[in-house]
């Protein structure tokens, strides 16, 4: 991949440079501290990690290498990727190169298929995704060179060689599942005239006389595309490849973390919930009742699902997003405009409880009323939707992880006595 790695080839010795004297200069000086609450709280807030590709202020969203998720909402997930990988946009000319560098290295091979083909038939869609995946390690060209032998400061350039071919053959294989699992038929051929999203959209099959759900697909891929370093999946991700795993166990770990429950399916619990408002009051239900169905659900020991968020204090830009889409195309829907009134409404009835820190929606809030408007009701998939996103994410933080020459990820662990007798001396 000529364009994009020789732009990365630019930046990394200047990169390598300033972590260098940085870490020289103020390696002992303290950046934060842990109290014994983050340790049996799962680290929550505490500063342990770099992450160059993107931030998360709470009072302001994420933030893809300085650039607001709310400016980049119309650009193409390959955009994305290049931005995440180089800090800065790719002009036409790169962004061409790109494209077609992921139309070279989309041919998924057959063996794969055959895996997935041998899976039983009710096999979870994300079991499939990350096999799949796994199953590719047979290609890996960081693992091979590795292998012969390969100076340290090399490392990244097969590691984004490996990344360009998985996330090329990612939709493919994601397509290829949904069609295989949910019985559509079969499989549908790359269109080489489309984007990597819309390429995804055509792939998997779903009616789209306008062109919005290809539309929609461009959306997600880019919205969900990373979210700093700490969430599950990318710390997971992160961790074994810090053992120069290659990419292939570092993300397939990584979206075995994306599919627990309290990490990658919330969309599909947030939709679930408006589908369950709407049967009860057959049809969207209005601002009123929406109110107080929202106060039965907190007074049954219950909550709104897609309300609060662990590091977000405002609403998610990405919700925002999803609803003025949705705005757009289907405002007439009725589980969108459910979704739409619980905003107005469920932020109010969550202020009224003190321990709630944030009543403002996240983007899963959002996002599943849109694919379930297109015809996506099969809720077991909206999480191979996120994978193929989040691949972005961490693929790109491995890259640049290996370029400057992270070290192995290996905190300190003690024992629950050590602990006790530290506190209470």
């Amino acid at each position: 991949m000529a364009s994009l790695q020789q732009k990365m080839a630019e930046i990394i010795p200047a990169m390598k440079d300033e972590i260098k004297s940085l870490v020289k200069e103020h390696g002992d000086k303290q950046v934060d501290t842990v109290t014994l609450g983050q340790v049996y709280g799962g680290m929550r807030g505490n500063k342990v990690m770099v992450c160059d590709t993107s931030e998360v202020p709470p009072d302001k969203g994420l933030i893809i290498r300085t650039i607001p998720i709310a400016d980049l909402a119309n650009r193409l997930p390959e955009e994305i990727f290049y931005l995440l990988c180089v800090g800065k946009l790719p002009d036409k000319q790169d962004l061409a190169d790109l494209q077609a560098e992921y139309r070279k290295r989309a041919n998924v091979p057959d063996y794969v298929w055959k895996v997935l083909e041998a899976m039983p038939k009710d096999s979870h869609p994300m079991a499939m995704l990350d096999t799949a995946v796994l199953v590719l390690e047979r290609e890996s060209l960081f693992r091979k060179r590795y292998t012969e032998g390969m100076k340290k400061d090399e490392y990244w350039m097969p590691m984004l060689e490996d990344s360009l071919n998985l996330l090329a053959q990612l939709p493919v294989i994601a397509a290829g599942i949904y069609r295989m699992r949910f019985n559509k038929g079969p499989r549908i051929a790359a269109d080489a005239n489309l984007d990597w999203g819309g390429n995804y959209a055509h792939m998997l099959g779903l009616p789209d006389p306008t062109g919005n759900f290809k539309n929609l697909m461009r959306l997600y891929m880019t919205l969900h595309c990373d979210h700093e370093g700490g969430n599950v999946s990318a710390h997971t991700c992160h961790c074994v490849a810090s053992a120069l795993s290659d990419i292939y166990y570092a993300v397939s770990a990584g979206l075995n973390g994306l599919a627990g429950p309290l990490h990658g399916l919330a969309n599909q619990e947030c939709l679930d919930w408006i589908i369950k408002t709407i049967k009860k009051f057959n049809g969207a239900p209005t601002e009123e009742q929406l109110s107080k169905f929202a106060q039965e659900t907190l007074d049954s020991g219950k909550v709104v699902p897609g309300y609060g968020h662990a590091v977000l204090r405002i609403t998610d830009p990405r919700f925002d997003a999803f609803l003025a889409f949705g705005a757009k195309v289907c405002p007439n829907d009725p589980v969108y405009q459910t979704v739409a009134r619980v905003f107005k409404v469920v932020p109010e009835v969550l202020k009224q409880v003190q321990k709630i820190k944030d009543p403002w929606p996240n983007v899963d809030a959002a996002s599943g009323c849109l694919l379930y408007h297109f015809g996506m009701t099969e809720f077991d998939y909206y999480t191979v939707l996120f994978s193929v996103s989040r691949t972005m994410g961490m693929a790109s933080q491995a890259i640049i992880s290996r370029a400057w020459g992270e070290p192995i990820e290996r905190p300190k662990s003690l024992t629950t006595a050590k602990f006790k007798a530290m506190v209470t001396k």
